[in-house]
């Protein structure tokens, strides 16, 4: 009669806890993908068409989904290092950089720090352009590092933060 006391609990509490593992694997995967701490780095006269950007991630009607943590004024200072030094604070804590490329990127010594300081910190750069074929002229760090632009689409955009996300 002894010896079998409490060993049915046992195999209980074991089918319990691979039911709710199993829950938990299920839910995983039809979650939401989460939105992803994205630094833009643009040229400023094209501030007009990245704040078009930011909006579209804000919109609860859009398929862009993203957290900016780019800056929205320029660091007060005459100070480059300074500045690089903030920039390169909102860049650790993004996990992608998304560089709008137009024809006044390329002219940007910024853009092109921005790209090479994202790529040192081993973090994931997409090239977003309007219009049908990105500009001609592009920053030196996006063919260095063999990044690709891809069209201002809202799910190639997304597809693009994940994918860059996760490399």
């Amino acid at each position: 009669m002894g010896g079998y006391g409490g060993g049915g609990r046992g195999l209980q509490r074991k089918q319990l806890d691979e039911l709710e593992q199993a829950a938990r694997e299920s839910l995983r995967e039809g979650a939401q993908p989460q939105k992803r701490n994205v630094f833009i780095s643009f040229a400023h006269e094209d501030l007009g068409e990245v704040n078009l950007l930011r909006a579209q991630a804000k919109n609860e009607n859009s398929n862009l989904e993203f957290n900016d943590w780019s800056l929205r004024e320029p660091f007060d200072s005459e100070s480059a290092e300074y500045v690089r030094r903030g920039i390169r604070e909102r860049i650790r804590q993004s996990s992608v950089t998304i560089c709008y490329i137009t024809e006044n990127t390329a002219e940007s010594k910024w853009c092109d720090w921005e790209i090479r300081e994202t790529i040192k910190m081993n973090k994931g750069v997409v090239a977003v352009h309007k219009g049908d074929s990105p500009p001609s002229h592009l920053p030196p760090a996006l063919m260095e590092f063999g990044i690709k632009p891809i069209k201002w689409n809202q799910m190639e955009i997304n597809n693009a933060i994940e994918k860059a996300a996760k490399a």
